[in-house]
């Protein structure tokens, strides 16, 4: 895709972001809302893609935004004959952009740090973030945070990762592993990423639960050995079903495997086949920044 056919995207999906701000019941009944209204963040995020020339996250917010767009119709009854904006309406009143229920969207708020050491490792994130996320494969934050909130709660001693980047989302994770006393096998393809990863996780503490293999994961894990507690998916799109089949007989049963960038514009047709039609997984699709599944392998029942 050509820088320029990117920036006539943004312009586009910024106007409809734009014409969807204004769409909004604003206090007093006044239209519009401020920028730190429910499509500030995306709007900031899209700004610092845009500055950093990071195309791929630019690609991920458009496809946020269109998919975004599309639920906004649905609630205002445009795909049906005759709807009407009463149809928005729920209990509690109209549903704000990017609800699922009644209200307006909340926002979270920043992590804060319990510890000296988290407090370190979360300093690092951040500067991550700032200063390294341009030709990065980076989850946002807020699906890192995700991710270590899911691996400490499972209280996880394994987790896979497929697609290391630099080291950012692995972090997230370690974060949870260093209160389980687990370990987190992370696979890249790339020499450049790997490097600069394990630079990133010595400089973040977290190197002793870290085993970082180079080279690709679609032959190298055919050498894990089980049980994994969470596989976390995050490299080729195409090749999500590989890893899938070739990892799934070692997740232990009641382990989780997570899937980024499950959107429209990026989602393999027959991973979302296989992780939705067998009997003995359960999956959820969550439809919020670029888009993540998780898929429950269940346990044995009676």
């Amino acid at each position: 895709m050509s820088k320029k056919m990117v920036l006539c995207g943004v312009f586009t999906v910024s106007l409809i972001g734009v014409g969807l701000l204004l769409a909004q019941p604003g206090p007093a009944g006044r239209r519009g809302t401020p920028r730190g209204g429910p499509l500030g963040p995306w709007l900031d995020d899209l700004e610092k893609a845009y500055q950093q020339k990071d195309m791929d996250r630019m690609g991920e917010l458009i496809a946020q935004m269109k998919q975004q767009r599309q639920q906004f119709q649905r609630r205002m009854g445009g795909d049906r004959p005759g709807g009407s904006p009463q149809q928005m309406r729920g209990p509690g009143g109209p549903r704000g952009f990017g609800s699922q229920g009644g209200g307006l969207a909340i926002e979270s708020k920043a992590p804060l740090a319990k510890t000296d050491f988290e407090k370190k490792v979360l300093a690092v994130l951040e500067d991550m973030d700032r200063n390294q996320r341009r030709g990065m494969m980076n989850v946002p934050e807020i699906d890192g945070r995700f991710l270590r909130l899911l691996a400490e709660t499972t209280g996880a001693k394994h987790i896979v990762e497929i697609g290391t980047s630099n080291g950012y989302s692995g972090i997230w994770q370690s974060l949870a592993l260093k209160a389980t006393g687990g370990k987190l096998t992370t696979f890249e393809i790339d020499q450049r990423r790997a490097s600069l990863a394990r630079e990133n996780f010595k400089k973040a503490g977290v190197e002793d639960v870290v085993t970082l293999v180079f080279g690709d994961a679609h032959e190298k894990v055919a050498d894990l050995e089980g049980p994994i507690d969470i596989i976390f998916l995050d490299a080729d799109k195409e090749g999500y079903i590989d890893y899938l089949n070739k990892l799934l007989p070692k997740l232990r049963p009641g382990g989780l495997v997570i899937a980024h960038n499950i959107n429209p514009r990026q989602a393999d047709a027959r991973y979302l086949e296989a992780i939705q039609t067998k009997a003995d997984l359960e999956t959820l699709i969550l439809n919020y920044s670029g888009g993540v599944s998780v898929t429950l392998k269940k346990r044995l029942g009676n």
